[in-house]
């Protein structure tokens, strides 16, 4: 078993693995923590109570949405990514579609083919918006 530490020092344990060599035709829903080094011709969610944690290696490809609470991409992304927690793009990351996150780490080298959209608390935006009036004319 190996570990993943987070920006917040807690360690998530990685307890599924997709293999270099294996390719899954089909979603992926998973618990916990999971790696992939392999090939996903499918969507990647994580179910449950808690957020997972999902780590795509260098050589991992995806192909199809991923929605995780925390997200490590070095590899090779075609489809939107939603980490409802945190998103570490690495240096040799390749994603091709949108990109949401509640916190975003990118390295030198990543790269994203498609829109970065903040997913922040837009309640506290709403309780700041500022009307204008128009001005009085002459």
């Amino acid at each position: 078993m190996s570990f993943f530490a987070n920006k917040s020092n807690k360690a998530s344990a990685i307890d599924s693995l997709i293999g270099a060599g294996t390719t899954i035709n089909g979603d992926v829903n998973f618990t916990g923590g999971l790696r992939v080094d392999g090939v996903v011709k499918g969507n990647i969610k994580a179910v449950g109570d808690k957020p997972g944690t999902l780590v795509l290696s260098e050589i991992a490809k995806v192909e199809g949405e991923i929605d995780v609470g925390h997200v490590v991409v070095n590899g090779t992304v075609a489809g939107p990514v939603r980490a409802k927690e945190y998103l570490e793009l690495l240096p040799k990351a390749r994603v091709t579609g949108d990109v949401s996150y509640k916190t975003i780490e990118i390295h030198v080298g990543a790269i994203v083919m498609g829109r970065m959209i903040h997913e922040g608390e837009t309640r506290l935006l709403a309780d700041k918006v500022i009307e204008f009036k128009p001005a009085l004319g002459n």
